[in-house]
C-alpha cells in the first residue's frame, strides 16, 4: 500500500503556519465563487457541470494527498499522515480560509462515511486495493442502502446476494443513491440469509460500480437537480474479499456507517443558509430591529456553535477508529431542527416574496431552502429512527416493540 508523503510533526502553531504557506502557493487558482444569495440545500446542476466540479475536487484532493495533507489524522499504514486530529483541524481551518471550491456530497460520503467503514470492517486485501485511492480523490464511493420498499426501515432490504465459490452474486434495486453516476465504488447492504431474522440475515459489500450488471438511472428532483439515482444490480459478481465484516454482520457495519453519517450531518457550513445570510436578509427587510427576530437569530447562532463543539469532540473519538454512538443521532436531530428554524425565519422575513421570482437577489432564492430542508428529516435515517437510537443507546430505555416480521 502506498503511503502519503509525511509532514513533519512540528508543534501545532508551526504546522498551521506551514499549512497556510503551502495553501497560498499551491491552492487552486480556479476558485468557485459561491453566489452569496445561494441558500439551496440540494444543488440544481446538469450532469456535465457536476462532473466538472468533481474533476476539480479530485485534482485538489490529489494535490493535498501528495503533499501529506489528504488524510492527516489517518494512520500511516492506511495511507495517512499519522498526526493527531488537532493537526487535521488546523489544516481544515486554513483551507477554508484559502480555498473556495464548490463542495460535492460524494466527497463527503467517500472520505467521512465509506473510508472509515472500510477501515473498521474491510479485509486487508480490500484495504490495500482501495487505500489510498479513497483518500487521494481517484476513487469515490456512494452508498447503496435504500430500496423502494426499505427506506427508513433499512433492515427490510430485499436485494439478495448468493455465495458462489469465492464470489457473491448480487441482484436487486437501490434508490436515492447520491452521486452513483460518478462513483467508482458503492457500499451495499444486501440480504444473504433469507431464513434469518430481519437484522441478522444481512451482509455488507464494497461493489465496483463498473461491474457488469450495474445500471445507474438518474432521478429528477423537484428542485431540478439530478443528484439522486436508482441503481439496478443484475447478477453482479463481487469477490468475497470485498465483503465488509462477517456474513450476517451487515447490520452492524451499516449502523457504523450511518453513525458516521449522522456525525457529519451538521458539518455542512454554507449549505442551506447560514446565520450570516439570515442577518443580511433581516437587515435588507428592515426586520433586524425587532426583538423577536434578534432572539431567533441568536438561537440559530447558538445552535451553530454548539454543533461545532460537539463535532470536534466526536471527531477525536472517531479518529481512534471507534464507531460513533448515539451522539451523532442527537446532533443530526439538532441540525435538522436548525434547518427548519432557518426556513421558518426566512419565510417570516420574506412573506410573499418567496412565491414569485421578481429578480431581486436574495429573496425568491430562499424558496430552494424551503423545498430542500424537509429532505434531511429522512436522510441518514428519519427523525423517528434517530429518536429511537437516542432513547435506546443513550438513555437506556427499552427497545421499541418489534412488529411481526414480514415475509421477505
Amino acid at each position: 500500500m502506498t503511503s502519503a508523503p509525511q509532514v513533519d510533526k512540528q508543534d501545532l502553531a508551526t504546522y498551521a503556519e506551514a499549512a497556510r504557506t503551502w495553501l497560498a502557493v499551491n491552492g487552486p487558482e480556479d476558485h468557485a465563487v459561491r453566489d452569496p444569495h445561494d441558500v439551496s440545500i440540494f444543488h440544481n446542476l446538469d450532469t456535465d457541470t457536476e462532473r466538472a466540479i468533481l474533476g476539480k475536487l479530485r485534482a485538489w484532493q490529489k494535490a493535498k494527498f501528495d503533499a501529506g495533507y489528504g488524510a492527516i489524522a489517518w494512520p500511516t499504514e492506511l495511507g495517512g499522515a499519522g498526526l493527531p486530529t488537532s493537526y487535521a483541524d488546523a489544516f481544515k481551518s486554513a483551507e477554508a480560509a484559502a480555498v473556495s471550491l464548490t463542495r460535492h456530497e460524494l466527497f463527503s460520503v467517500t472520505l467521512n462515511l465509506v473510508a472509515p467503514t472500510v477501515r473498521l470492517f474491510g479485509s486487508q486485501e480490500l484495504k490495500e486495493e482501495v487505500f489510498p485511492g479513497l483518500h487521494d480523490g481517484s476513487q469515490l464511493a456512494c452508498q447503496l442502502f435504500s430500496e423502494p420498499s426499505a427506506g427508513s426501515d433499512l433492515a427490510a432490504v430485499r436485494t439478495r446476494a448468493v455465495r458462489e465459490g469465492d464470489s457473491w452474486i448480487i441482484s436487486g434495486q437501490k434508490v436515492w443513491t447520491s452521486g452513483a453516476q460518478f462513483a467508482e465504488w458503492g457500499q451495499a447492504l444486501v440480504r444473504t440469509d433469507p431464513s434469518a431474522a430481519k437484522h441478522a440475515g444481512l451482509t455488507a459489500f464494497l461493489v465496483p460500480m463498473n461491474s457488469p450488471g450495474v445500471e445507474v438511472r438518474q432521478i429528477k428532483q423537484m428542485s431540478g437537480g439530478t443528484s439522486f439515482n436508482e441503481v439496478f444490480l443484475t447478477e453482479v459478481r463481487v469477490p468475497d474479499s470485498y465483503r465488509l465484516g462477517e456474513p450476517g454482520e451487515g447490520w452492524k457495519v451499516t449502523r457504523a456507517t450511518l453513525g458516521f453519517e449522522r456525525a457529519n450531518a451538521s458539518n455542512k457550513k454554507g449549505v442551506g443558509g447560514s446565520f450570516d445570510q439570515l442577518v443580511e436578509l433581516a437587515i435588507r427587510t428592515g426586520a433586524l430591529g425587532h426583538r423577536d427576530i434578534r432572539t431567533r437569530l441568536a438561537e440559530l447562532r447558538a445552535r451553530e456553535i454548539a454543533a461545532e463543539v460537539s463535532l470536534h469532540r466526536e471527531q477525536r473519538a472517531r479518529d481512534t477508529g471507534a464507531p460513533p454512538g448515539a451522539s451523532g443521532s442527537m446532533r443530526k436531530l439538532q441540525w435538522v431542527r436548525k434547518l427548519n428554524l432557518v426556513s421558518e425565519l426566512a419565510r417570516d422575513l420574506l412573506g410573499s416574496a418567496l412565491i414569485v421570482d421578481r429578480g431581486e437577489p436574495g429573496t425568491f432564492s430562499w424558496n430552494a431552502h424551503i423545498l430542500g430542508a424537509p429532505g434531511y428529516r429522512i436522510a441518514g435515517g428519519s427523525d423517528q429512527i434517530q429518536r429511537n437510537i437516542v432513547a435506546e443507546r443513550h438513555l437506556g430505555l427499552p427497545a421499541e416493540p418489534a412488529r411481526p416480521q414480514e415475509s421477505m
